[in-house]
C-alpha cells in the first residue's frame, strides 16, 4: 500500500466547503478551555460537515495560533458563534428545533450506542469543560444526554476524544 497525497484525495475547498450540504448537527462548547481541545473541534467538525458551532463562556474564539495548531485551518471552514452564556445557545438551538443532547453522565442518560436519532430532525451535541462537565443548568434544559460507554477504571474521556467519538457515530447516521 501506498499511503495518498494531500492532492490525491479530493478534498473540499474552502469554498466548496461552505457552499456544501452540511450534515444537520450542531457542537456546543460549553466553558472548554483549551485552545487545542477546541482546535481539534473545530477539525473533527470540518471533517464531518458540521453545520456549525457555538462557543460558550470562557471558550475561546478564532483567531488564535494555539488554537489553529490543531484546527489547521477548520476555524476558518466550520460557521461558528459566540455566547456568553451556554444557555442562550441552547435557547436558540431549541427555537431553530434542534434537539439538544448533553454528553454527559447523567442519571438516565443514554448509551451512544443505543441512541436512536428521528429522521428529518436536526441535533446538537452540548460537550462541557475538562474539569467540570457541562453545567448542570444547561444539562436540565437539554432534551436528552448521551453518555459514551466506558469499560476502564477512567470515568470521563478527554472532551475533543469524546467529541471525534460521537461526531462520527451521528455522521453515520444521520448521512
Amino acid at each position: 500500500m501506498r499511503k495518498l497525497k494531500v492532492t490525491e484525495m479530493n478534498r473540499l475547498t474552502v469554498e466548496e466547503f461552505k457552499k456544501a450540504e452540511k450534515l444537520p448537527l450542531a457542537v456546543v462548547l460549553d466553558e472548554v478551555r483549551s485552545l487545542h481541545n477546541i482546535g481539534a473541534v473545530f477539525r473533527t467538525s470540518d471533517a464531518f460537515l458540521v453545520d456549525r458551532i457555538y462557543l460558550c463562556g470562557i471558550t475561546a474564539t478564532p483567531p488564535h495560533p494555539e488554537m489553529h495548531k490543531t484546527a489547521l485551518g477548520a476555524e476558518l471552514t466550520v460557521d461558528w458563534r459566540y455566547y456568553r452564556n451556554t444557555q442562550e445557545a441552547v435557547d436558540e438551538l431549541h427555537r431553530m428545533g434542534y434537539i439538544v443532547l448533553a454528553i454527559e453522565q447523567c442519571k438516565g442518560s443514554t448509551l451512544l450506542d443505543e441512541l436512536q436519532l428521528e429522521s428529518g430532525r436536526k441535533y446538537a451535541i452540548v460537550l462541557g469543560n475538562e474539569v467540570k462537565g457541562v453545567k448542570q443548568e444547561v444539562v436540565d434544559s437539554c432534551d436528552g444526554c448521551i453518555e459514551i460507554p466506558q469499560y476502564g477504571t477512567k470515568h470521563s474521556l478527554n472532551v475533543s476524544v469524546t467529541a471525534g467519538i460521537v461526531l462520527w457515530e451521528l455522521a453515520k447516521r444521520l448521512h
